[in-house]
C-alpha cells in the first residue's frame, strides 16, 4: 500500500462568456489598484487565452501608474508631484472603465501608454 499524493486536478477552461468577464474584470479592478487585476491573472491565466492577453494589458498598465505614483509621491517636495497624483488617478479610472467596456465584448484593449514589463 501507498501512501502517494493525490495529483491536483486542473482547472476546467473558461468558456467564452468567461473569458470575457474575467478579462474585463482584470481592467475594472485597475480602479481599485494593481492588486485585482494581479490576483485576476494569476488565477486565470491558464484558463482562458483572453483573460491572460488582458490581464497581462491590465497589470502592464497598473504597474506604469503605480511608477508614476511614486514617482510623484517623491516630486512632492517640489509641488509638481501634488498636481499629479489627482492627474493618475483619473487616468486610472477613465483607461479602466474603457477597457473593461471593450473587453467584456471581447475586443482586445491596449492602453495608449504602458511600459510591457509582463510579457
Amino acid at each position: 500500500m501507498t501512501n502517494a499524493a493525490p495529483q491536483p486536478v486542473p482547472a476546467a477552461p473558461l468558456t467564452p462568456a468567461e473569458d470575457n468577464q474575467w478579462a474585463s474584470f482584470a481592467h475594472l479592478g485597475g480602479i481599485l489598484g494593481i492588486l485585482p487585476s494581479l490576483i485576476i491573472w494569476l488565477i486565470f491565466k491558464d484558463r482562458g487565452a483572453f483573460t491572460n492577453a488582458e490581464g497581462k494589458e491590465a497589470l502592464n498598465f497598473q504597474i506604469t501608474l503605480l511608477i508614476a505614483e511614486v514617482v510623484s509621491y517623491i516630486l512632492i517636495a517640489v509641488f509638481i508631484g501634488a498636481l499629479l497624483i489627482p492627474v493618475i488617478y483619473v487616468l486610472r479610472i477613465v483607461f479602466s472603465i474603457l477597457a473593461f467596456i471593450k473587453a467584456k465584448d471581447g475586443i482586445a484593449y491596449r492602453y495608449p501608454f504602458a511600459l510591457r514589463l509582463i510579457k
